[in-house]
């Protein structure tokens, strides 16, 4: 039997995965394999704090990656080609191969989430369960000019700025935010502004949509639109929740996510 000391740490480590090293954290010691996919610029220590501490160990194997030009999984240097999320969505899925997992349940924000959309549609027997909030399937109009207002990073609360730029650098995050501004908006330009709309009647595994009806970042439409193409998925609205909510509501979020991957 695992010492307590031993359940509760977080270890870290690389891999091989694709061409480049993957860094990703993991911690517990249950039987169910779940893998936290970050936001944009985001990596498992900035992004998912409360839910490397405090999601069940006894139930759950939890792991953070960091993907590929982001966190620690540098170099190389992130970059934003028209398949972006392709990309990350194989590099997620060929990762928790590598570290043996035979099934794994997502945990995706933000740009994780449409990660986790595009994992769960295409590699559909290998993802048990989801849970998304904070994701768009598509970007309109509204949401590039949301984009084009985040472009600045010097214009960002310092709240939200200060752990990116002590993980990055200054000039390495305000490079490379521009780049994922451009980037995101490159479908804009695609029919329907598509970014995986077309995958989500392909996703056949539990799925659960958590919206803060604050998010001044991902419009309710989102999270509407997803929840009427993912077929049997469960919409959960928290009143007060931002962006960020599970962060914010650690605690509730954590709850609802642990019940629903039971």
């Amino acid at each position: 039997m695992k010492s307590i000391l031993d359940r509760t740490s977080v270890t870290s480590a690389k891999v091989a995965v694709n061409g480049v090293q993957l860094h990703y954290q993991q911690t517990g010691e249950g039987g169910h394999a779940v893998l936290l996919l970050p936001g944009m610029l985001g990596s498992g220590e900035t992004d998912f704090g409360p839910q490397l501490k405090n999601l069940n160990k006894k139930l759950f194997t939890v792991v953070a990656w960091d993907p590929r030009g982001y966190g620690h999984s540098r170099p190389p240097d992130r970059d934003f080609p028209a398949d972006f999320f392709e990309r990350d969505a194989k590099d997620a899925v060929d990762l928790m191969k590598a570290l043996k997992f035979k099934k794994v349940s997502l945990l995706g924000w933000s740009d994780g989430g449409i990660t986790a959309l595009i994992a769960a549609a295409k590699y559909p027997s290998y993802i048990h369960k989801m849970v998304i909030w904070g994701a768009n399937a598509y970007v309109t109009d509204e949401d590039s000019m949301i984009y084009e207002g985040i472009r600045d990073v010097s214009k960002w609360s310092e709240r939200t700025r200060k752990p990116l730029e002590a993980l990055y650098g200054y000039d390495y995050f305000a490079r490379t935010c521009e780049k994922w501004v451009d980037g995101i908006r490159q479908f804009k330009h695609l029919p329907d502004g598509n970014i995986c709309r077309h995958l989500l009647p392909q996703v056949q595994c539990p799925t659960l949509i958590v919206h803060g009806e604050k998010d001044p970042l991902v419009p309710r439409f989102h999270a509407n639109f997803i929840h009427e193409h993912v077929k049997g998925s469960r919409l959960h609205l928290m009143p007060e929740g931002k962006h960020n909510l599970h962060l914010r509501f650690a605690n509730e979020f954590n709850r609802l996510a642990e019940g629903f991957l039971q």
